[in-house]
This record gives structure tokens, C-alpha cells and sequence, in this order.
């Protein structure tokens, strides 16, 4: 459904080992938002919510709701790191429109 680069991989790693509290994966999903009509929203999670589709990347479990599921199937999630900033990037072939700041889509 998803896929995470090994940049993204070794982000949310990086996350999960400096988490105040302990978490189980990494939850994507999508809400109503943005500039473009709807915003990715992530977070660490600590336990899988009933509808769930879970995955197993390198360690690192991903948790997407069942109403994320068709705005993010076939979804690549990239971490980047460059001289004016860093962050996750989304290549999203469902996106049909894409706000400039690349966390909204339509």
C-alpha cells in the first residue's frame, strides 16, 4: 500500500528511538485540510486502531485508517535533507492537484 524509502525508514527509526514515550510505529493518514483540499497528518503511535492496515518496513510499522487507505494506496514517503530544509516528501499517484509546500493535495 505504502512504501518508504530507506531515508524515511531511518527517519521515523531515528524518531522512535528519541520518543518520550513508547511508541510501536509510525501512523500516516489523511484528513480534510490544506490548501489543496486535503493534508497528511503522521505521527508515532503507540497501539493499531480497529480498520488498521498495518505494514512492516525494516522494522518499522506503518499504520494507515481505513478511510486513509484509497487517498494513499501506492504511495512512496521519502525523507530529504538539503540546505534550506528537511523533511518527509510524498509521491502520491492519487494526488490529482498538489499544493506548493508538497502536504496537501486534492
Amino acid at each position: 500500500m505504502i512504501t518508504l524509502t530507506e531515508n524515511a525508514v531511518a527517519a521515523v527509526k531515528a524518531a522512535l528511538s528519541r520518543a518520550d514515550e513508547p511508541a510501536e510505529g509510525f501512523r500516516i493518514m489523511v484528513e480534510a485540510g490544506g490548501c489543496a483540499g486535503l493534508k497528511y497528518l503522521m505521527g508515532l503511535e503507540s497501539v493499531s486502531r480497529e480498520g488498521d492496515a498495518i505494514m512492516q518496513m525494516d522494522g518499522v510499522r506503518v499504520f494507515v485508517d481505513a478511510n486513509s487507505q484509497p487517498h494513499l494506496a501506492g504511495m512512496t514517503v521519502d525523507f530529504v535533507t538539503d540546505l534550506e530544509s528537511s523533511g518527509f516528501v510524498f509521491d502520491n499517484p492519487n494526488a490529482r492537484d498538489k499544493c506548493a509546500c508538497g502536504k496537501s493535495f486534492g
